[in-house]
């Protein structure tokens, strides 16, 4: 085995292997370093898992709205089963396999910098291997929970986002912490499946706040009519655990104390950068790798090292890292061959707009640019439009009873989309024309001779343009 390559890329979550399999289709060798399971976070702990936990409650939602159908409670056994074979039972052998057919090769261990170009990988049995790349050292090692320093919280062991999504069973009754992406989708997903008792605690207004307010307001409307409990404006001052594994009391700012069997934490998180050796080349260890549009980490002699994903601070979606490595690979393999000349296909350009994001509630919510709020205090000329979204045709022969909402932020000046929100059972398969509509900078009178199908949900984007004026 050789101890030097081109390029060599530690962490093999969905952006370590995109970063790896462009460098390799443009004539470079690669080393891909992962302590771990090969495919990452989203494949074995968050995107996947989770959307094979919440597909079954969506459905069951569905048949309720739609006269003439029944469904039986849902069998949680084969749900929990169902999510086991979308993880490979955590086996990653066929993403290792994957990693090798690039070809590039795969180390198991944990890596780490060690100086200029320099990998120092300790090898699952303690022994340890230095790698040396000739162009490229690539920082793809995603992002950790964050657990508030809350009196007993640690001590009581509580989930994070891993445990939730990897349980093998589900509580009676659940506590969450956190009114974000995870905490919403958790705790919908768990009560869905069996527990009964399911309590959001959120320390701010309500869900979803980084998102437009009608979409954490949809979503708690649907958690209340489903018995989801959520507390807004309250802190969490004290956590007891008195024994492992037994019923957890959370002691809260104002109001009484919830009980639980299970208490989750969904609080944020922040990039993985400690114990990488960054101090090695002179960047801080506790922050994220600040990096320029080509993911070239800032302030390190001679350009070497880069950074995508999570690990940046940019965009923490998989999506995004996916889409930063893509654009790395690439530069990196075009610096490499010295034909890098600054063309615009080497640069990122997407994360500027605000990037696509989906919550698998139910009703979805999903989104891609800026929220009115955002654009406003980035000083565009703004003007914003509405339109029920449960009042076009294809969204009631959808259901009974749906309910959704959706929102164009419009710049002013140059007639083009900052941003557009969905919320509503399904929408989620609307976004990505929202996404190319507000990337591609379409102008608003082009973009209304795109003549939606009739009679799909999609007439929204009618709706929204002629309430908009034209």
């Amino acid at each position: 085995m050789s101890d030097e390559f081109d390029v060599i890329v530690i962490g093999a979550g969905p952006a370590g292997e995109n970063v790896a399999g462009r460098a390799v289709r443009g004539g470079l060798s690669a080393a891909v370093v992962e302590e771990n399971l090969a495919g990452g976070e989203c494949s074995y702990w968050a995107c996947v898992p989770s959307k094979a936990l919440l597909r079954p409650v969506e459905l069951a939602a569905e048949t309720r709205r739609v006269p003439g159908l029944a469904l039986g409670p849902i069998d949680a056994e084969a749900v929990l089963s169902r999510r086991d074979e979308a993880v490979s039972h955590f086996d990653d052998a066929g993403q290792v396999e994957w990693v090798g057919g690039l070809p590039a090769e795969f180390v198991r261990g944990r890596g780490r910098l060690d100086g200029p170009r320099r990998v120092r990988v300790t090898l699952p049995d303690g022994s340890e291997r230095s790698l040396t790349a000739r162009h490229a050292v690539v920082l793809a090692t995603g992002s950790r929970a964050v657990v508030p320093p809350v009196p007993g919280l640690a001590e009581a062991a509580p989930w994070g986002s891993r445990e939730a999504t990897a349980a093998k069973a589900v509580p009676g009754r659940l506590a969450v912490i956190g009114g974000g992406v995870v905490a919403c989708e958790m705790a919908q997903a768990m009560h869905g499946l069996g527990a009964a008792e399911t309590t959001v605690l959120v320390r701010g207004r309500g869900l979803l706040e980084r998102m437009e307010p009608f979409a954490g307001k949809l979503v708690a409307e649907s958690f209340a009519a489903a018995g989801i409990a959520v507390r807004t404006g309250v802190e969490v001052v004290r956590v007891e655990r008195p024994a492992p594994g037994g019923p957890v009391t959370v002691h809260l700012s104002e109001g009484a104390p919830v009980e639980a069997d299970e208490l989750l934490v969904a609080t944020g998180r922040r990039p993985a950068t400690g114990g990488l050796g960054l101090e090695t080349v002179g960047l801080p260890a506790d922050r994220p790798v600040e990096v320029d549009d080509s993911m070239r980490a800032s302030g390190v002699e001679g350009g070497w090292l880069y950074a995508v994903g999570d690990v940046n601070g940019r965009d923490l979606v998989t999506h995004m890292g996916k889409y930063q490595a893509r654009v790395c690979g690439d530069v990196i393999a075009a610096r490499a061959k010295g034909e890098d000349d600054g063309r615009p296909a080497l640069r990122d350009v997407a994360g500027g707009y605000g990037a696509p994001q989906v919550v698998f509630t139910d009703p979805q919510v999903c989104a891609v640019g800026r929220t009115e709020a955002r654009a406003r205090e980035e000083g565009f000329g703004v003007r914003a439009v509405e339109y029920d979204l449960g009042s076009v045709t294809g969204a009631y022969l959808l259901g009974d009873g749906y309910r959704g909402r959706a929102k164009a932020v419009v710049d002013t000046e140059r007639r083009v989309l900052l941003g557009v929100t969905f919320a509503g059972p399904g929408a989620a398969e609307l976004l990505h024309a929202a996404t190319i509509a507000v990337t591609a900078e379409v102008p608003l009178e082009r973009l209304w001779h795109a003549v939606p199908s009739f009679p799909t949900v999609s007439e929204i984007w009618l709706r929204l343009l002629e309430t908009y004026g034209l």
